[in-house]
């Protein structure tokens, strides 16, 4: 990472508080930029967010992604806790949307095929035999404008992107504005809002990789982990919802009280078989809500760490990193299998094709928009 020259910083800083949930010293709220690689001539930034609470966020405006967040243990040690590059290069060549945002439609399209209004769409198949992510070129790969300010609880980076009519094969003209906020309260709150001129199905999510341990730290097996769901959406063996919402009890999917991540991850279940691992979708009880709902609730005994998430979301996917294979990440770090944990909260996969799921489709004169926020502490 190069230090920061005296045109590309922008720093805002604003005198905070107390911070929850973390010790320290009281210092100052601060966003910086930093030039962090181009794509075709356009200059592609690297922002760092501080706050009193010793928490520090990183983000790219290439695929709005979050490459870094540094969270203090009980004892007051800093550990970065998402998987995440050194180098634009990497981001540019990344086939596991490490941080990034995903869109048009996080998830899956069964066989990349979906009517609307009469007409029929065919998408990218890169997730054979399905659509996965938005597509060959999706969100997580285009170069977002940026935009960095402070806000009432903290500080923010705005980032923006218009998604043009045909883009993938999706229809619509779609303007999407994703804003990180830094709160001082140790909140990484993020906002999503989008308006098309033409109908289409719209599913925006974020997809970071955390490890409470600390990136390339083991495995999150020990992580106990506790979902607010009492329903999940089983799936055929292309990991595309049959429509059930099945209930939770007896699976290895039942994460109402707190329990280990590995411990039924090993179990001879037909749906952890199809992904040798988890990455299902969860009902989550508060449903879509217009206020964040506590959704899903982290523990890392070892460290002391705790994430909470809350979201506006109905539904959240856990997915264990079933297919990272021991390559490195930052600093040499070896990112292997269930490495990881991602909550990524949204709506369901396939909804485009499923009668019965809450609807995906924005329409025009409408406005999609979406809250979810991690939330990060300590037990003693």
């Amino acid at each position: 990472m190069r230090t920061p020259h005296a045109i590309s910083v922008a720093t805002l800083c604003l005198l905070m508080g107390g911070c929850a949930g973390f010790s320290g010293k009281q210092e100052k709220m601060t966003i910086s930029s930093e030039p962090f690689g181009s794509v075709k001539g356009v200059p592609v930034e690297l922002y760092t967010m501080r706050n009193p609470g010793g928490i520090e966020v990183q983000v790219t405006n290439f695929g709005g992604a979050v490459t870094s967040i540094k969270v203090p243990d009980r004892d007051g040690n800093l550990a970065d806790v998402v998987l995440g590059y050194d180098t634009f290069g990497d981001y540019a060549n990344d086939p596991n949307y490490f941080g990034a945002i995903c869109g048009r439609y996080a998830n899956r399209i069964a066989r990349g095929r979906f009517d609307l209004d009469g007409v029929a769409y065919d998408l990218a198949i890169n997730n054979a035999p399905n659509h996965l992510h938005g597509g060959n070129t999706g969100f997580d790969k285009r170069v977002w404008k940026a935009s960095s300010a402070r806000v009432k609880d903290g500080v923010a980076i705005t980032l923006r992107y218009d998604s043009p009519d045909g883009e993938e094969n999706y229809p619509g003209n779609l303007k999407v504005v994703v804003t990180y906020v830094l709160t001082k309260s140790n909140d990484l709150r993020i906002e999503y809002s989008a308006q098309t001129d033409e109908a289409t199905p719209v599913n925006l999510t974020h997809h970071g990789y955390f490890n409470l341990r600390g990136a390339g730290n083991g495995t999150i097996a020990g992580h106990e982990l506790t979902i607010e769901a009492d329903r999940y959406t089983p799936t055929d063996k292309t990991l595309i919802p049959t429509g059930e919402l099945a209930p939770v009890e007896g699976t290895p999917f039942d994460f109402r009280k707190a329990k280990p991540i590995g411990r039924d991850i090993g179990d001879r279940n037909d749906q952890l078989s199809i992904a040798d691992g988890y990455d299902q979708n969860f009902v989550l009880n508060g449903g879509s809500s217009r206020r964040p709902a506590l959704a899903a609730t982290v523990r890392e005994p070892r460290s002391g760490r705790k994430m909470e998430v809350f979201t506006t979301e109905p539904g959240i996917q856990l997915y264990t990193a079933n297919h990272l294979d021991g390559n490195g990440g930052r600093r040499g770090e070896s990112y292997s299998k269930y490495g990881a944990f991602c909550l990524e909260a949204q709506h369901f996969p396939d909804s485009p094709n499923q009668e019965g799921f809450p609807s995906t489709i924005l329409r025009p004169g409408d406005e999609y928009t979406q809250t979810t926020v991690y939330r990060f502490s300590v037990d003693d």
